[in-house]
């Protein structure tokens, strides 16, 4: 089997290099070219673009920052769609929202080509280590068949449902999580101002209810002032203002939410945005 990899980014490119050291033919494509050669150094093949890396194979990842872009990569003339292989799948393991997923799932099978929506549960880290968790929506025949492959680059792997209910997992993963983040931001904040020493404040909360994954990871990173951009305030963003116009279009209640919208807009504001999302804290 032989596949192609569009977008080799921090998620995108430790699934790619997963899908190499699993022995697999990979075509790999980027608009970095220094993500290529990570790449091709573990066996991968250099696509000169993202046609090429298209053409050809049995199977396409895409992992792209914006819900337009991959509609502008896959969709109409000169979309990529137009290139592949008849019965080739496509796997999106970016974030986008279900109203997407669905367009291109069903301009998928419009051009006789398979569409699954896989978006990624975690970090950079576990995209590298292969112990990414993975949610993938579409038809369940064609998951069946290709779960032995979204094994080799990412673990566990769920069965969600269709594309919308996959992408909207992934939504309100990240709606939960940044919005925790931003009222983790704010009590840590109001903690020490209170006059509790920052570290044993964290300590502290971990034995409490207030315990949480952003608190247990990015809790230390704001104790160092660490703010690398694992995942950074530009992206957090955009997931969440998905994340509440999904929740607008299905008539729900999203008021907590769009209040950390308007805390990462004060983050990016602040010129913020290509550092790590917990860098909200300093908003406060």
């Amino acid at each position: 089997m032989v596949f192609g990899f569009i977008g080799l980014g921090k998620m995108g490119g430790g699934l790619a290099r997963n899908l190499i050291r699993s022995g697999y033919a990979v075509k790999v494509y980027d608009l970095n070219s220094t993500a290529i050669e990570k790449c091709v150094a573990l066996g991968g093949h250099a696509a000169n673009s993202a046609f090429e890396a298209a053409q050809d194979v049995e199977t396409l990842f895409t992992s792209l920052p914006m819900p337009a872009d991959l509609k502008k990569l896959l969709l109409g003339d000169s979309g990529l769609y137009k290139v592949m292989k008849p019965g080739a799948t496509i796997i999106d393991v970016s974030t986008i929202d279900p109203q997407t997923a669905r367009q291109l799932a069903d301009a998928a099978y419009e051009s006789n080509l398979r569409f699954l929506a896989c978006p990624l549960g975690k970090g950079p880290a576990q995209a590298e280590e292969g112990s990414e968790p993975i949610f993938a929506g579409g038809k369940k025949e064609v998951y069946e068949e290709l779960m032995p492959v979204l094994q080799k680059i990412g673990n566990p792997v769920y069965y969600v449902g269709d594309v919308e209910q996959s992408t909207a997992f992934k939504l309100l993963s990240n709606l939960i999580g940044m919005t925790n983040l931003t009222v983790l931001g704010e009590c840590l904040h109001i903690g020490e101002k209170a006059g509790i020493q920052p570290a044993l404040l964290q300590e502290l909360l971990k034995d409490t209810g207030a315990d949480s994954f952003q608190l247990r990871v990015r809790g230390p990173w704001i104790l160092n002032n660490d703010y690398a951009p694992r995942f950074d305030v530009n992206l957090a963003l955009k997931d969440v203002r998905l994340g509440v116009e999904m929740a607008n279009l299905l008539n729900c209640s999203s008021q907590f939410c769009q209040l950390a919208v308007e805390q990462y807009v004060k983050a990016q504001h602040e010129n913020l945005g290509k550092e790590d999302c917990a860098a909200v804290y300093k908003t406060f």
